[in-house]
Protein backbone atom coordinates (compact mmCIF):
# COMPACT_ATOMS: atom_id res chain seq x y z
CA UNK A 1 0.00 0.00 0.00
CA UNK A 2 2.88 2.36 0.90
CA UNK A 3 4.61 1.62 -2.41
CA UNK A 4 1.42 2.39 -4.36
CA UNK A 5 0.99 5.67 -2.45
CA UNK A 6 4.50 6.90 -3.30
CA UNK A 7 4.11 5.87 -6.96
CA UNK A 8 0.87 7.84 -7.19
CA UNK A 9 2.43 10.84 -5.40
CA UNK A 10 5.43 10.80 -7.73
CA UNK A 11 3.34 10.53 -10.88
CA UNK A 12 1.05 13.32 -9.69
CA UNK A 13 4.07 15.58 -9.25
CA UNK A 14 5.44 14.43 -12.64
CA UNK A 15 2.18 15.36 -14.33
CA UNK A 16 2.91 19.02 -13.57
CA UNK A 17 6.68 19.11 -13.93
CA UNK A 18 7.59 16.47 -16.51
CA UNK A 19 4.55 16.39 -18.84
CA UNK A 20 6.86 16.74 -21.84
CA UNK A 21 8.68 13.40 -21.26
CA UNK A 22 8.47 10.01 -19.61
CA UNK A 23 10.87 8.48 -17.12
CA UNK A 24 11.94 4.91 -16.43
CA UNK A 25 10.00 5.03 -13.14
CA UNK A 26 6.79 6.04 -14.94
CA UNK A 27 7.24 3.29 -17.49
CA UNK A 28 7.93 0.61 -14.89
CA UNK A 29 4.97 1.65 -12.74
CA UNK A 30 2.67 1.04 -15.72
CA UNK A 31 4.40 -2.18 -16.80
CA UNK A 32 4.85 -4.09 -13.52
CA UNK A 33 3.17 -4.57 -10.18
CA UNK A 34 -0.39 -5.27 -9.09
CA UNK A 35 -3.20 -4.48 -11.51
CA UNK A 36 -4.71 -1.70 -9.36
CA UNK A 37 -1.37 0.09 -9.01
CA UNK A 38 -0.60 -0.25 -12.72
CA UNK A 39 -4.02 1.13 -13.70
CA UNK A 40 -3.65 4.04 -11.27
CA UNK A 41 -0.24 4.84 -12.74
CA UNK A 42 -1.68 4.58 -16.25
CA UNK A 43 -4.50 7.02 -15.47
CA UNK A 44 -2.09 9.56 -14.01
CA UNK A 45 0.24 9.22 -17.01
CA UNK A 46 -2.63 9.82 -19.44
CA UNK A 47 -3.61 12.97 -17.55
CA UNK A 48 0.00 14.24 -17.76
CA UNK A 49 0.11 13.53 -21.55
CA UNK A 50 3.84 12.74 -21.67
CA UNK A 51 5.60 12.28 -24.97
CA UNK A 52 5.90 8.71 -26.31
CA UNK A 53 3.09 7.44 -24.06
CA UNK A 54 0.95 6.27 -27.01
CA UNK A 55 3.93 4.46 -28.56
CA UNK A 56 4.72 2.82 -25.24
CA UNK A 57 1.13 1.70 -24.64
CA UNK A 58 0.78 0.34 -28.17
CA UNK A 59 3.98 -1.68 -27.78
CA UNK A 60 2.80 -2.86 -24.34
CA UNK A 61 -0.48 -4.00 -25.84
CA UNK A 62 1.41 -5.90 -28.57
CA UNK A 63 3.58 -7.68 -25.93
CA UNK A 64 6.72 -5.97 -27.28
CA UNK A 65 7.72 -4.41 -23.92
CA UNK A 66 10.14 -6.34 -21.67
CA UNK A 67 11.95 -5.45 -18.47
CA UNK A 68 15.57 -5.71 -17.34
CA UNK A 69 16.90 -5.01 -13.88
CA UNK A 70 17.43 -1.34 -14.79
CA UNK A 71 15.51 -0.49 -17.98
CA UNK A 72 12.27 -0.86 -19.88
CA UNK A 73 13.00 -2.51 -23.22
CA UNK A 74 11.13 -2.75 -26.51
CA UNK A 75 11.70 -5.84 -28.67
CA UNK A 76 10.94 -5.68 -32.40
CA UNK A 77 12.01 -8.20 -35.01
CA UNK A 78 14.28 -9.87 -32.47
CA UNK A 79 16.18 -6.66 -31.64
CA UNK A 80 16.03 -5.36 -28.04
CA UNK A 81 16.40 -1.60 -27.45
CA UNK A 82 16.02 0.56 -24.38
CA UNK A 83 12.64 2.24 -24.88
CA UNK A 84 13.57 5.81 -23.93
CA UNK A 85 17.02 6.25 -25.52
CA UNK A 86 16.83 3.43 -28.10
CA UNK A 87 20.27 2.08 -27.09
CA UNK A 88 20.88 -1.62 -27.91
CA UNK A 89 20.56 -4.09 -25.05
CA UNK A 90 23.31 -6.74 -24.86
CA UNK A 91 22.11 -10.15 -26.01
CA UNK A 92 23.23 -11.68 -22.71
CA UNK A 93 20.84 -9.48 -20.70
CA UNK A 94 17.93 -11.33 -19.12
CA UNK A 95 14.58 -10.00 -20.38
CA UNK A 96 11.55 -10.33 -18.13
CA UNK A 97 8.17 -10.82 -19.79
CA UNK A 98 5.20 -8.63 -18.81
CA UNK A 99 1.84 -10.29 -18.18
CA UNK A 100 -1.15 -8.17 -19.24
CA UNK A 101 -4.48 -9.62 -18.11
CA UNK A 102 -7.77 -8.74 -19.78
CA UNK A 103 -8.46 -5.92 -17.34
CA UNK A 104 -5.09 -4.28 -18.02
CA UNK A 105 -5.53 -4.65 -21.77
CA UNK A 106 -8.96 -3.01 -21.60
CA UNK A 107 -7.54 -0.10 -19.62
CA UNK A 108 -4.67 0.30 -22.09
CA UNK A 109 -7.14 0.34 -24.99
CA UNK A 110 -9.14 3.08 -23.31
CA UNK A 111 -6.00 5.05 -22.47
CA UNK A 112 -4.89 4.97 -26.11
CA UNK A 113 -8.36 6.15 -27.11
CA UNK A 114 -8.10 9.12 -24.70
CA UNK A 115 -4.72 10.08 -26.16
CA UNK A 116 -6.03 9.83 -29.71
CA UNK A 117 -8.98 12.03 -28.80
CA UNK A 118 -6.63 15.04 -28.73
CA UNK A 119 -4.71 14.01 -31.85
CA UNK A 120 -4.39 16.38 -34.82
CA UNK A 121 -5.20 13.43 -37.09
CA UNK A 122 -8.92 13.22 -37.88
CA UNK A 123 -8.91 9.42 -38.27
CA UNK A 124 -7.26 9.04 -34.86
CA UNK A 125 -10.02 11.08 -33.20
CA UNK A 126 -12.71 9.07 -35.01
CA UNK A 127 -11.10 5.79 -33.93
CA UNK A 128 -10.88 7.06 -30.35
CA UNK A 129 -14.61 7.81 -30.24
CA UNK A 130 -15.40 4.30 -31.54
CA UNK A 131 -13.16 2.79 -28.84
CA UNK A 132 -14.75 4.83 -26.03
CA UNK A 133 -18.34 4.36 -27.22
CA UNK A 134 -18.95 0.80 -25.88
CA UNK A 135 -17.52 1.66 -22.42
CA UNK A 136 -18.90 5.24 -22.10
CA UNK A 137 -17.65 5.48 -18.52
CA UNK A 138 -18.58 8.60 -16.52
CA UNK A 139 -14.86 9.03 -15.78
CA UNK A 140 -14.38 10.27 -19.35
CA UNK A 141 -16.95 13.09 -19.16
CA UNK A 142 -14.36 15.83 -18.57
CA UNK A 143 -12.11 14.61 -21.38
CA UNK A 144 -14.99 14.33 -23.86
CA UNK A 145 -16.41 17.73 -22.87
CA UNK A 146 -12.99 19.30 -23.45
CA UNK A 147 -12.72 17.55 -26.83
CA UNK A 148 -16.12 18.99 -27.85
CA UNK A 149 -14.90 22.52 -27.08
CA UNK A 150 -11.77 22.16 -29.23
CA UNK A 151 -13.18 20.04 -32.08
CA UNK A 152 -13.60 21.86 -35.42
CA UNK A 153 -15.00 19.04 -37.56
CA UNK A 154 -18.86 19.02 -37.44
CA UNK A 155 -19.16 15.26 -38.03
CA UNK A 156 -16.73 14.41 -35.22
CA UNK A 157 -18.44 16.97 -32.96
CA UNK A 158 -21.75 15.17 -33.51
CA UNK A 159 -20.13 11.85 -32.57
CA UNK A 160 -18.62 13.44 -29.47
CA UNK A 161 -22.03 14.84 -28.48
CA UNK A 162 -23.48 11.34 -28.80
CA UNK A 163 -20.64 9.92 -26.69
CA UNK A 164 -21.22 12.60 -24.05
CA UNK A 165 -24.93 11.74 -23.88
CA UNK A 166 -24.11 8.04 -23.46
CA UNK A 167 -21.69 8.93 -20.68
CA UNK A 168 -24.30 11.08 -18.92
CA UNK A 169 -26.67 8.11 -18.78
CA UNK A 170 -24.42 6.90 -15.96
CA UNK A 171 -24.45 10.23 -14.08
CA UNK A 172 -25.49 10.43 -10.43
CA UNK A 173 -27.66 13.46 -11.26
CA UNK A 174 -31.17 12.56 -12.44
CA UNK A 175 -31.38 15.78 -14.48
CA UNK A 176 -28.30 14.78 -16.49
CA UNK A 177 -29.68 11.29 -17.12
CA UNK A 178 -33.02 12.77 -18.20
CA UNK A 179 -31.36 15.21 -20.61
CA UNK A 180 -29.18 12.43 -22.04
CA UNK A 181 -32.19 10.14 -22.60
CA UNK A 182 -34.08 12.88 -24.46
CA UNK A 183 -31.06 13.64 -26.64
CA UNK A 184 -30.48 9.98 -27.49
CA UNK A 185 -34.01 9.53 -28.85
CA UNK A 186 -32.82 11.19 -32.06
CA UNK A 187 -29.99 8.70 -32.54
CA UNK A 188 -30.29 5.31 -34.26
CA UNK A 189 -26.91 3.82 -33.42
CA UNK A 190 -26.98 0.24 -32.12
CA UNK A 191 -24.66 1.26 -29.25
CA UNK A 192 -27.30 3.73 -28.11
CA UNK A 193 -29.90 0.99 -27.89
CA UNK A 194 -27.56 -1.20 -25.82
CA UNK A 195 -26.71 1.61 -23.40
CA UNK A 196 -30.37 2.58 -22.98
CA UNK A 197 -31.44 -1.00 -22.21
CA UNK A 198 -28.74 -1.25 -19.54
CA UNK A 199 -29.61 2.20 -18.14
CA UNK A 200 -33.33 1.33 -17.91
CA UNK A 201 -32.51 -1.81 -15.91
CA UNK A 202 -30.44 0.23 -13.44
CA UNK A 203 -32.64 3.36 -13.28
CA UNK A 204 -34.52 4.00 -10.01
CA UNK A 205 -36.16 7.35 -10.89
CA UNK A 206 -39.60 6.63 -12.41
CA UNK A 207 -39.78 9.79 -14.54
CA UNK A 208 -36.29 9.29 -15.98
CA UNK A 209 -37.05 5.63 -16.62
CA UNK A 210 -40.20 6.52 -18.58
CA UNK A 211 -38.29 9.00 -20.77
CA UNK A 212 -35.58 6.40 -21.35
CA UNK A 213 -38.22 3.88 -22.42
CA UNK A 214 -39.78 6.40 -24.84
CA UNK A 215 -36.35 7.06 -26.35
CA UNK A 216 -35.66 3.33 -26.58
CA UNK A 217 -38.99 2.72 -28.35
CA UNK A 218 -38.21 5.49 -30.86
CA UNK A 219 -34.76 4.03 -31.53
CA UNK A 220 -36.14 0.50 -31.96
CA UNK A 221 -38.75 1.76 -34.41
CA UNK A 222 -36.09 3.57 -36.41
CA UNK A 223 -33.77 0.54 -36.32
CA UNK A 224 -36.65 -1.67 -37.48
CA UNK A 225 -37.21 0.62 -40.49
CA UNK A 226 -33.50 0.58 -41.29
CA UNK A 227 -33.46 -3.21 -40.98
CA UNK A 228 -36.33 -3.54 -43.47
CA UNK A 229 -34.58 -1.19 -45.89
CA UNK A 230 -31.41 -3.26 -45.50
CA UNK A 231 -33.38 -6.46 -46.20
CA UNK A 232 -34.91 -4.96 -49.34
CA UNK A 233 -31.46 -3.82 -50.49
CA UNK A 234 -29.99 -7.27 -49.78
CA UNK A 235 -32.90 -8.82 -51.68
CA UNK A 236 -32.33 -6.54 -54.67
CA UNK A 237 -28.63 -7.38 -54.54
CA UNK A 238 -29.37 -11.12 -54.50
CA UNK A 239 -31.98 -10.60 -57.22
CA UNK A 240 -29.42 -8.78 -59.37
CA UNK A 241 -27.05 -11.73 -59.03
CA UNK A 242 -29.81 -14.19 -59.94
CA UNK A 243 -30.79 -11.97 -62.87
CA UNK A 244 -27.24 -11.88 -64.23
CA UNK A 245 -26.97 -15.65 -63.94
CA UNK A 246 -30.44 -16.29 -65.40
CA UNK A 247 -30.38 -13.80 -68.32
CA UNK A 248 -28.11 -15.95 -70.45
CA UNK A 249 -30.03 -19.07 -69.51
CA UNK A 250 -33.30 -17.40 -70.45
CA UNK A 251 -31.94 -16.89 -73.98
CA UNK A 252 -30.50 -20.37 -74.57
CA UNK A 253 -33.32 -22.25 -72.86
CA UNK A 254 -36.05 -20.06 -74.32
CA UNK A 255 -34.70 -19.96 -77.88
CA UNK A 256 -33.30 -23.45 -78.35
CA UNK A 257 -34.91 -25.44 -75.55
CA UNK A 258 -31.46 -26.49 -74.35
CA UNK A 259 -31.20 -27.35 -70.66
CA UNK A 260 -27.60 -26.24 -70.25
CA UNK A 261 -26.24 -27.68 -67.02
CA UNK A 262 -22.83 -26.18 -67.86
CA UNK A 263 -24.18 -22.64 -67.63
CA UNK A 264 -22.75 -22.24 -64.12
CA UNK A 265 -19.31 -23.28 -65.37
CA UNK A 266 -19.48 -20.61 -68.09
CA UNK A 267 -20.04 -18.16 -65.25
CA UNK A 268 -17.03 -19.68 -63.47
CA UNK A 269 -14.91 -19.03 -66.58
CA UNK A 270 -15.86 -15.35 -66.45
CA UNK A 271 -14.84 -15.21 -62.78
CA UNK A 272 -11.45 -16.81 -63.45
CA UNK A 273 -10.91 -14.49 -66.42
CA UNK A 274 -11.39 -11.60 -63.97
CA UNK A 275 -8.86 -13.20 -61.63
CA UNK A 276 -6.29 -13.52 -64.44
CA UNK A 277 -6.76 -9.89 -65.51
CA UNK A 278 -6.36 -8.81 -61.88
CA UNK A 279 -3.02 -10.61 -61.64
CA UNK A 280 -1.82 -9.11 -64.93
CA UNK A 281 -2.60 -5.60 -63.69
CA UNK A 282 -1.03 -6.34 -60.31
CA UNK A 283 2.21 -7.51 -61.96
CA UNK A 284 2.55 -5.30 -65.04
CA UNK A 285 0.37 -2.25 -64.34
CA UNK A 286 0.22 -1.81 -60.55
CA UNK A 287 -0.33 1.95 -60.83
CA UNK A 288 -3.53 1.29 -62.83
CA UNK A 289 -4.83 -1.53 -60.60
CA UNK A 290 -8.11 0.24 -59.87
CA UNK A 291 -9.02 -0.06 -63.56
CA UNK A 292 -8.57 -3.83 -63.79
CA UNK A 293 -12.27 -4.54 -63.27
CA UNK A 294 -13.24 -2.34 -66.23
CA UNK A 295 -10.77 -4.26 -68.41
CA UNK A 296 -12.08 -7.57 -67.03
CA UNK A 297 -15.68 -7.02 -68.18
CA UNK A 298 -15.15 -7.48 -71.96
CA UNK A 299 -12.57 -10.22 -71.39
CA UNK A 300 -14.93 -12.18 -69.13
CA UNK A 301 -17.70 -11.81 -71.71
CA UNK A 302 -15.52 -12.91 -74.64
CA UNK A 303 -13.95 -15.84 -72.73
CA UNK A 304 -17.32 -17.31 -71.80
CA UNK A 305 -18.84 -16.51 -75.21
CA UNK A 306 -15.99 -18.28 -77.02
CA UNK A 307 -16.43 -21.35 -74.82
CA UNK A 308 -20.18 -21.23 -75.52
CA UNK A 309 -19.56 -21.21 -79.30
CA UNK A 310 -17.20 -24.18 -78.98
CA UNK A 311 -19.79 -26.13 -76.96
CA UNK A 312 -22.62 -25.30 -79.37
CA UNK A 313 -20.65 -26.20 -82.52
CA UNK A 314 -19.07 -29.41 -81.17
CA UNK A 315 -21.76 -30.96 -78.96
CA UNK A 316 -25.06 -29.18 -78.52
CA UNK A 317 -26.00 -28.68 -82.20
CA UNK A 318 -26.12 -32.46 -82.61
CA UNK A 319 -28.61 -32.82 -79.75
CA UNK A 320 -31.36 -30.30 -80.58
CA UNK A 321 -34.79 -31.74 -79.89
CA UNK A 322 -33.41 -34.29 -77.42
CA UNK A 323 -33.62 -32.50 -74.05
CA UNK A 324 -32.65 -35.45 -71.83
CA UNK A 325 -29.50 -36.18 -73.83
CA UNK A 326 -28.65 -32.45 -73.87
CA UNK A 327 -29.02 -32.29 -70.10
CA UNK A 328 -26.71 -35.27 -69.57
CA UNK A 329 -24.16 -34.02 -72.11
CA UNK A 330 -23.95 -30.52 -70.64
CA UNK A 331 -23.72 -31.98 -67.15
CA UNK A 332 -20.71 -34.00 -68.30
CA UNK A 333 -19.22 -30.87 -69.88
CA UNK A 334 -19.65 -29.01 -66.58
CA UNK A 335 -17.61 -31.70 -64.80
CA UNK A 336 -14.89 -31.48 -67.46
CA UNK A 337 -14.70 -27.69 -67.16
CA UNK A 338 -14.47 -27.85 -63.36
CA UNK A 339 -11.64 -30.38 -63.54
CA UNK A 340 -9.88 -28.28 -66.19
CA UNK A 341 -9.98 -25.26 -63.87
CA UNK A 342 -8.70 -27.36 -60.95
CA UNK A 343 -5.79 -28.50 -63.12
CA UNK A 344 -4.86 -24.96 -64.21
CA UNK A 345 -5.58 -22.90 -61.09
CA UNK A 346 -5.69 -25.50 -58.33
CA UNK A 347 -8.54 -26.84 -56.22
CA UNK A 348 -8.40 -24.01 -53.67
CA UNK A 349 -10.45 -20.84 -54.00
CA UNK A 350 -8.63 -17.76 -55.26
CA UNK A 351 -9.22 -14.21 -54.04
CA UNK A 352 -10.21 -11.34 -56.30
CA UNK A 353 -9.70 -7.91 -54.74
CA UNK A 354 -12.14 -5.04 -54.99
CA UNK A 355 -10.82 -1.85 -56.60
CA UNK A 356 -10.49 1.00 -54.10
CA UNK A 357 -13.55 2.76 -55.54
CA UNK A 358 -15.66 -0.32 -54.77
CA UNK A 359 -14.46 -0.82 -51.19
CA UNK A 360 -16.28 0.28 -48.07
CA UNK A 361 -19.94 1.20 -47.77
CA UNK A 362 -22.30 4.07 -48.45
CA UNK A 363 -23.37 5.52 -45.07
CA UNK A 364 -27.09 6.28 -45.18
CA UNK A 365 -27.56 6.62 -41.43
CA UNK A 366 -25.96 5.42 -38.19
CA UNK A 367 -27.84 2.13 -38.51
CA UNK A 368 -27.81 1.69 -42.30
CA UNK A 369 -24.79 1.10 -44.51
CA UNK A 370 -24.96 -0.16 -48.09
CA UNK A 371 -21.83 -2.05 -49.27
CA UNK A 372 -20.32 -0.51 -52.39
CA UNK A 373 -19.69 -3.87 -54.07
CA UNK A 374 -23.39 -4.74 -53.75
CA UNK A 375 -24.39 -1.36 -55.17
CA UNK A 376 -22.03 -2.06 -58.07
CA UNK A 377 -23.73 -5.39 -58.78
CA UNK A 378 -27.20 -3.79 -58.84
CA UNK A 379 -26.03 -1.05 -61.23
CA UNK A 380 -24.07 -3.54 -63.35
CA UNK A 381 -27.05 -5.90 -63.66
CA UNK A 382 -29.23 -2.96 -64.71
CA UNK A 383 -26.75 -1.96 -67.44
CA UNK A 384 -26.48 -5.54 -68.73
CA UNK A 385 -30.27 -5.79 -68.82
CA UNK A 386 -30.50 -2.49 -70.72
CA UNK A 387 -27.93 -3.75 -73.25
CA UNK A 388 -29.93 -6.96 -73.65
CA UNK A 389 -33.15 -5.03 -74.29
CA UNK A 390 -31.42 -2.91 -76.93
CA UNK A 391 -29.96 -6.00 -78.65
CA UNK A 392 -33.29 -7.83 -78.64
CA UNK A 393 -35.41 -4.89 -79.79
CA UNK A 394 -33.14 -2.66 -81.88
CA UNK A 395 -30.89 -5.04 -83.82
CA UNK A 396 -31.56 -7.35 -86.79
CA UNK A 397 -30.13 -10.32 -84.91
CA UNK A 398 -32.44 -9.57 -82.00
CA UNK A 399 -35.41 -9.54 -84.39
CA UNK A 400 -34.32 -12.91 -85.77
CA UNK A 401 -33.90 -14.32 -82.28
CA UNK A 402 -37.41 -13.26 -81.29
CA UNK A 403 -38.78 -14.70 -84.51
CA UNK A 404 -37.04 -18.05 -84.00
CA UNK A 405 -38.22 -18.16 -80.37
CA UNK A 406 -41.86 -17.69 -81.42
CA UNK A 407 -41.87 -19.97 -84.49
CA UNK A 408 -38.62 -21.56 -85.66
CA UNK A 409 -40.13 -23.19 -88.78
CA UNK A 410 -41.80 -20.03 -90.03
CA UNK A 411 -38.64 -17.98 -89.37
CA UNK A 412 -36.64 -20.46 -91.48
CA UNK A 413 -39.23 -20.24 -94.28
CA UNK A 414 -38.81 -16.45 -94.57
CA UNK A 415 -35.03 -16.69 -94.86
CA UNK A 416 -33.74 -16.51 -91.29
CA UNK A 417 -30.60 -18.62 -90.87
CA UNK A 418 -31.66 -20.45 -87.73
CA UNK A 419 -28.29 -22.18 -87.27
CA UNK A 420 -26.54 -18.78 -87.24
CA UNK A 421 -29.12 -17.48 -84.77
CA UNK A 422 -28.47 -20.52 -82.55
CA UNK A 423 -24.72 -19.83 -82.50
CA UNK A 424 -25.23 -16.14 -81.77
CA UNK A 425 -27.81 -16.82 -79.07
CA UNK A 426 -25.63 -19.40 -77.33
CA UNK A 427 -22.59 -17.10 -77.52
CA UNK A 428 -24.64 -14.19 -76.14
CA UNK A 429 -26.12 -16.28 -73.32
CA UNK A 430 -22.70 -17.68 -72.44
CA UNK A 431 -21.11 -14.24 -72.52
CA UNK A 432 -23.71 -12.89 -70.09
CA UNK A 433 -22.91 -15.83 -67.82
CA UNK A 434 -19.28 -14.68 -67.97
CA UNK A 435 -20.36 -11.19 -66.93
CA UNK A 436 -22.22 -12.74 -63.99
CA UNK A 437 -18.99 -14.47 -62.96
CA UNK A 438 -17.12 -11.18 -63.21
CA UNK A 439 -19.65 -9.53 -60.89
CA UNK A 440 -19.72 -12.44 -58.45
CA UNK A 441 -15.91 -12.31 -58.11
CA UNK A 442 -16.38 -8.96 -56.32
CA UNK A 443 -18.44 -10.37 -53.44
CA UNK A 444 -16.67 -13.64 -52.68
CA UNK A 445 -13.82 -15.97 -53.49
CA UNK A 446 -13.62 -17.67 -56.87
CA UNK A 447 -13.43 -21.46 -57.00
CA UNK A 448 -14.11 -24.43 -59.30
CA UNK A 449 -17.52 -25.01 -57.67
CA UNK A 450 -18.71 -21.42 -58.07
CA UNK A 451 -21.29 -22.21 -60.76
CA UNK A 452 -22.89 -25.06 -58.83
CA UNK A 453 -24.16 -22.62 -56.21
CA UNK A 454 -26.36 -20.73 -58.68
CA UNK A 455 -27.44 -23.12 -61.44
CA UNK A 456 -30.59 -24.37 -59.65
CA UNK A 457 -31.65 -20.86 -58.62
CA UNK A 458 -31.13 -19.56 -62.16
CA UNK A 459 -33.37 -22.31 -63.61
CA UNK A 460 -36.03 -21.41 -61.02
CA UNK A 461 -35.87 -17.77 -62.16
CA UNK A 462 -36.28 -18.75 -65.84
CA UNK A 463 -39.16 -21.16 -65.22
CA UNK A 464 -40.95 -18.83 -62.80
CA UNK A 465 -40.59 -15.80 -65.07
CA UNK A 466 -41.66 -17.59 -68.23
CA UNK A 467 -39.39 -19.33 -70.71
CA UNK A 468 -37.70 -16.87 -73.06
CA UNK A 469 -39.14 -13.78 -71.38
CA UNK A 470 -36.69 -11.09 -70.23
CA UNK A 471 -39.38 -9.21 -68.34
CA UNK A 472 -40.33 -12.39 -66.54
CA UNK A 473 -36.70 -13.05 -65.64
CA UNK A 474 -36.36 -9.57 -64.11
CA UNK A 475 -39.57 -9.83 -62.05
CA UNK A 476 -38.82 -13.39 -60.94
CA UNK A 477 -35.18 -12.65 -59.98
CA UNK A 478 -36.01 -9.55 -57.94
CA UNK A 479 -39.06 -11.15 -56.37
CA UNK A 480 -37.13 -14.28 -55.36
CA UNK A 481 -34.22 -12.19 -54.04
CA UNK A 482 -36.36 -9.97 -51.79
CA UNK A 483 -38.61 -12.84 -50.68
CA UNK A 484 -35.60 -15.00 -49.80
CA UNK A 485 -34.01 -12.27 -47.67
CA UNK A 486 -37.22 -11.63 -45.73
CA UNK A 487 -37.67 -15.36 -45.11
CA UNK A 488 -34.02 -15.61 -44.00
CA UNK A 489 -34.53 -12.84 -41.45
CA UNK A 490 -37.60 -14.68 -40.19
CA UNK A 491 -36.57 -18.35 -40.13
CA UNK A 492 -32.96 -18.63 -41.35
CA UNK A 493 -31.31 -19.48 -44.66
CA UNK A 494 -32.20 -23.21 -44.83
CA UNK A 495 -35.92 -22.83 -44.12
CA UNK A 496 -36.03 -19.79 -46.42
CA UNK A 497 -34.84 -21.98 -49.31
CA UNK A 498 -37.49 -24.57 -48.51
CA UNK A 499 -40.29 -21.97 -48.29
CA UNK A 500 -39.29 -20.33 -51.58
CA UNK A 501 -39.02 -23.67 -53.39
CA UNK A 502 -42.42 -24.77 -52.06
CA UNK A 503 -44.00 -21.51 -53.22
CA UNK A 504 -42.50 -21.89 -56.71
CA UNK A 505 -43.77 -25.48 -57.00
CA UNK A 506 -47.28 -24.41 -56.00
CA UNK A 507 -47.18 -21.47 -58.43
CA UNK A 508 -45.95 -23.61 -61.36
CA UNK A 509 -48.72 -26.12 -60.65
CA UNK A 510 -51.27 -23.32 -61.03
CA UNK A 511 -49.55 -21.49 -63.91
CA UNK A 512 -47.12 -23.76 -65.81
CA UNK A 513 -46.25 -21.03 -68.38
CA UNK A 514 -44.77 -18.80 -65.66
CA UNK A 515 -45.45 -15.17 -64.86
CA UNK A 516 -45.24 -14.05 -68.49
CA UNK A 517 -46.40 -16.57 -71.08
CA UNK A 518 -44.56 -16.87 -74.40
CA UNK A 519 -46.61 -15.56 -77.31
CA UNK A 520 -46.74 -17.12 -80.76
CA UNK A 521 -48.41 -19.99 -82.60
CA UNK A 522 -45.79 -22.54 -81.70
CA UNK A 523 -46.06 -21.53 -78.05
CA UNK A 524 -49.82 -21.85 -78.10
CA UNK A 525 -49.81 -25.21 -79.88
Amino acid sequence: MTKRFFIALYLLFASYTLSWAMTETQLRSIAEGESDARIEALHLAVQAKPALLQNFLTALLNDEIKLTATHVVVVKEGIALQFLDQKPVPSTTELIDIVNNNRIRTEIDLAIAQIKLSSVNKQDRTDAIKMLMPEASYDYLTIVTQAIRTEKDPAITAELQLLKALIQLHSNAASERLQAAQQLSQNTDANTKTHLIKAIEEEKNKQVKEIMQVSLDAIQKSLSRSEKVAQVFSGLSLGSILLLVALGLAITYGLMGVINMAHGELMMIGAYATYVVQNIFKTLLPEYFDFYLIASIPIAFLSAALMGIILERTVIRHLYGRPLETLLATWGISLILMQLVRTIFGAQNVAVENPSWMSGALQISNSLQLPMNRIFIIVFASLVLLAMVLVMNKSRMGLWMRGVTQNRTMAACVGVKTSLVDVFAFALGSGIAGLAGCALSQIGNVGPDLGQSYIVDSFMVVVLGGVGQLTGAVVAAMGLGVLTKFFEAWQGAVLAKIFVLAMIIIFIQRRPQGLFALKGRSAEA
